[in-house]
Formats: structure tokens, C-alpha cells, sequence
């Protein structure tokens, strides 16, 4: 399996969503804007993928994953089976309950994460109904992503990275489309939520049956596997819970400041997250299977080799991307998000965040990449140490930085937390002998800055002024905004091939 042709096929169904997303994005800002509706709304949406977090991509996964790639390598097919029966069996009762007391619990959920809204009766009320119809998404995401889970770990990576285009789909539907049917209109984005989790779920059901590996759900807490991933959930749940914790204290701070901060920070998240997806997930995706199984066969000097291959790639690609989400923020949000009840102010103020985020998108990315490299060796301690450290540091720069720089201090603290967090980790794997370095990093780093440099020059000068891409047309903005990001992506990569880099110096093949 050529891993560089695996992140290529994720990376591009990524894409796909990302596109979507944004688009949906645009029809919410151009019907909703960003003030009381949209604040409730990103509220309740952000709770069930607090959890969703919690229980599916964050702990559950790297508990899980490490331990049915020991199973699918070391043991037989109807271990295996009975691994993924009685884990989803687990998992399915767990999130049950979550759901019924999170339903129950709204009202008391919301004094707590967005204590803010209790100012405004209207608001508060419109975010715990909301949040009761959002609750559920949790338990069909978080089987999803058990579903995902199992066809990574098969190598059936393309599935999994489609998935979350339904979620986009249903999102568009019903803003752009049933809207005018729902009282208050916000509520249609609530159903959009609950809509796509199920659509998400349906879908990977055909493929799992195909692969005989469609679970039965039964229980047994009894089973080997299933205490082993009980047992490390248990730091894992601390660990993601830390770093979830981060982003709802964000929106605690938020939720005090000027109407319309939750949605500028929720924005320019949005923007953080296309690269992140893109590559981060990505490459997180395709190296916890593989690095779990060269520690199962305690192949120490192929692990070393595979973690630099994902720190080069990130270095190559995230580095760029993070000095074009800087240079090109204003062009970015005008184009996607300055129609309707989107104002110049709500551009200017989301553009302050993203600019803020920016500064730590290449961080963001490499603890995608470094914290599998513990994970996959099954210590989840380790990380989660470092996350209290960087969630206790993040809160001190919080308490500093959003007097002076309202919702963007919160959104720089953020993003130098995820610098913090990336060093603390790589520091670690070197000490420990995890990772030793291939040769050619100083000159790979030099030559790297020299192309990034060149590009952000070019494109910063291509963008032109902001008062521009405000007169523009949505048309014109589109089109432009195409130009210069196909300008410096060319100017980029034709830097990088001067420099000497080829496509095949990246390629990596694993076996399935």
C-alpha cells in the first residue's frame, strides 16, 4: 500500500467536505449572519461534538484502533470478530445513556458551558431547545466513527473520509431549502444535525456487511479486548477531555464578550479546519494502523522512519498553509462568508481570529501526527500530561490576551497552546529514542522556508488592498480568490522543484 496515494485519496475526499462545508457555511451566514440565532445554534452543535470527541475520534479511537490492529495481526478472524461485537456493544449502551441524560440535562448543560446566554431568557431558552435536537447526533456519529474505525484498520480508507460530505449535504438542504418551514427558522439547522448523523451511519453500514465485519452488538464487559480498551479509555477520556475542555472554556470567555464572537471564532475555526482535515486527520488516519503495527512487531527502526515520513509531509504542507490562511484571510472570508446579513464588521472581526489561529495551525497539525506515535505504542498517559499542561498554560494566556484582544486573544492563545503541545510531544518521542531523525533535515528546513517566504510574498501582493474584495461580486470574489491561490500553490510548488524536491522522495509503502 503506497501511504502517500492513501493521504492523497483521504486528503482529496477531505476536500470534498471541506468544499461542502464551506458552502454550507456560506448559506448560514448569508440566511442567519452572525448574532443571537447563529450564537445558539454554534453553541449546541458545539456540545454533541464535544462528546462525539469524547467518545468516537478522540478516546475511543486511539483505544481502540491500537488494539484491533493487535488483534488483526496477531490474532484470528473469529477473535477479531468477537473483539468488534462486544466493543460496539459497549459503546452503543454508553452512548444511550449519554444521550437520554443529555436531553434531560439541557437546560443545566447550557448554564454551564455558555453561562453568558442566562443574561438573555430568549437566547438561553433557543439554545436548549436546540441542543435537545442536536444531543442525539453523538450516538449515530460516534458509531460512525467505530464503523470508520474498522475499515481504516482494513485499510478502506476511502469510506470513512467520504462520510462526513453527508453531514454537509443535509446541512445545505435544510438551511438553504426548508428553512421557511421551521419556527424559529434557527431549528433547522438543529435537524440538519440530527439528519446527518444518521445518513453518516446508513452509509458505512454496506460496506462493513461486505467486509463480514458488521457489528452484532453484543455485551460483554467480561471480554479481554473490550477491559483493555475500558482500561485505556479511561486516560483517554481525560486526555481529549482536556483539550475539548479548552474549546468550551473559549466559549465561556466568548459567550461574555460583544453578540457575534462565538460565531467570528466559530468562522475562522472553520478556515483552521480545512487544512487540519486535510492533512492532519489525514495523515493521523493512515499512520495510527501502520505505526501500530510496526510497534506489535517491534519493528523500532521502520516506526522511527514512518513518524519522520509524517513529520516531513507535515512540515511540507502545513507550513504553507498556515502563511496563506495569514496573507489571505480577508479574501478568504469575503468569499465565503460576506453575503446577506454577513456585514463588513463581522469580516473585519473574523479575520482578527483567523489571523490569530493561523500562528499555530502547523502546532494544530503536528499533534495530529506525534500524539498517534504514543498511541499507537498504547501509552495514552503520556499525552494526556501533556495536554493538562498545555490546557493550564492556554487558560493563563486566555486570562491575558482576551482583555486587550477580545474574541482574537482567545483565538492566539489557542493556537500557541497547540505550538506548546506539538513541542512538549516531539520532545518526548526524541528523548525516549521513539524518533531519531533521518538525515537532511537543516536543509530541508531552509530550503522550505525559502519557498513558503516566496509564496506569501507573491500571493500577499496578488490579494491587493481589502476595500477591493469588499466592492467585488460574489462572482469576481470567487473567481479571484481562485487566481491567487492557483498563483501561489504554482509559485510553491515550482520553488520546491528548483530546490530539488520530487513527488517520489515522499512515497512510502506499507503492507496491508
Amino acid at each position: 500500500m503506497n501511504l502517500l496515494k492513501a493521504l492523497g485519496t483521504i486528503s482529496s475526499m477531505t476536500l470534498l467536505s471541506r468544499i461542502l462545508g464551506f458552502v454550507r457555511d456560506t448559506v448560514i451566514a448569508r440566511i442567519f449572519g452572525a448574532g443571537l440565532a447563529t450564537d445558539a445554534f454554534f453553541v449546541a452543535f458545539k456540545i454533541p461534538n464535544f462528546l462525539r470527541r469524547l467518545f468516537a475520534e478522540g478516546a475511543f479511537s486511539q483505544a481502540f484502533v491500537p488494539i484491533l490492529s493487535e488483534y488483526k495481526n496477531r490474532r484470528g478472524e473469529d477473535e477479531l470478530r468477537d473483539l468488534i461485537d462486544y466493543v460496539s456493544g459497549m459503546l452503543a449502551l454508553a452512548l444511550f445513556v449519554v444521550v437520554v441524560i443529555g436531553v434531560l440535562a439541557a437546560p443545566y448543560i447550557i448554564y454551564v458551558s455558555a453561562p453568558g446566554f442566562a443574561r438573555d431568557p430568549g437566547k438561553f431558552n433557543l439554545t436548549v431547545d436546540l441542543l435537545r435536537i442536536t444531543f442525539p447526533y453523538i450516538l449515530f456519529i460516534s458509531l460512525t466513527a467505530l464503523a470508520g474505525g474498522i475499515l481504516n484498520t482494513f485499510s478502506r480508507f476511502a469510506v470513512p473520509a467520504f462520510t462526513p460530505v453527508l453531514l454537509n449535504v443535509s446541512f445545505i438542504v435544510f438551511a438553504a431549502w426548508l428553512t421557511p418551514y421551521f419556527d424559529p427558522p434557527a431549528k433547522a439547522l438543529a435537524w440538519a444535525v440530527f439528519t446527518g448523523g444518521v445518513l453518516q451511519l446508513a452509509f458505512q453500514i454496506p460496506f462493513l456487511w461486505r467486509m463480514r465485519a458488521l457489528p452484532r452488538f453484543k455485551l460483554n464487559l467480561q471480554h479481554e479486548g473490550v477491559r483493555r480498551v475500558l482500561r485505556q479509555m479511561g486516560p483517554a477520556l481525560f486526555g481529549v477531555s482536556v483539550g475539548q475542555i479548552s474549546l468550551l472554556l473559549n466559549v465561556i470567555f466568548a459567550s461574555f464578550l460583544l453578540t457575534g464572537s462565538v460565531s467570528w471564532l466559530y468562522y475562522a475555526d472553520r478556515l483552521m479546519e480545512f487544512p487540519a482535515g486535510m492533512l492532519g486527520v489525514a495523515l493521523g488516519t493512515i499512520l495510527l494502523p501502520s505505526l501500530s503495527k510496526h510497534y506489535v512487531n517491534k519493528s523500532g527502526d521502520e516506526y522511527s522512519a514512518l513518524l519522520d515520513w509524517g513529520l516531513r509531509l507535515t512540515f511540507l504542507l502545513a507550513a504553507p498553509a498556515a502563511a496563506g490562511l495569514a496573507v489571505m484571510a480577508m479574501p478568504l472570508i469575503t468569499t465565503l462568508f460576506m453575503y446577506g446579513a454577513f456585514s463588513v464588521a463581522d469580516a473585519d472581526a473574523t479575520r482578527a481570529a483567523l489571523m490569530a489561529y493561523s500562528g499555530g495551525l502547523l502546532g494544530l497539525i503536528l499533534v495530529k501526527v506525534l500524539a498517534p506515535a504514543f498511541y499507537a505504542r498504547q501509552d495514552i498517559r503520556t499525552p494526556v500530561k501533556i495536554a493538562v499542561v498545555t490546557l493550564l498554560v492556554t487558560q493563563v494566556m486566555n486570562f491575558a490576551f482576551v482583555g486587550p484582544f477580545k474574541h482574537a486573544g482567545l483565538a492566539l492563545a489557542t493556537g500557541l497552546g497547540s505550538c506548546l503541545n506539538a513541542a512538549l510531544l516531539y520532545y518526548l518521542l526524541h528523548k525516549r529514542g521513539i524518533h531519531r531523525p533521518q538525515p537532511g533535515w537543516l536543509m530541508f528546513l531552509c530550503k522550505l522556508m525559502f519557498a513558503v517566504a516566496l509564496m506569501a510574498g507573491v500571493v500577499w501582493f496578488a490579494a491587493g488592498d481589502a476595500q477591493r474584495w469588499f466592492a467585488a461580486s460574489g462572482w469576481v470574489r470567487v473567481a479571484w480568490l481562485l487566481a491567487v491561490v492557483s498563483l501561489g500553490a504554482a509559485v510553491y510548488f515550482a520553488a520546491l522543484w528548483l530546490l530539488g524536491f520530487r513527488v517520489r522522495h515522499f512515497a512510502r509503502f506499507e503492507s496491508k
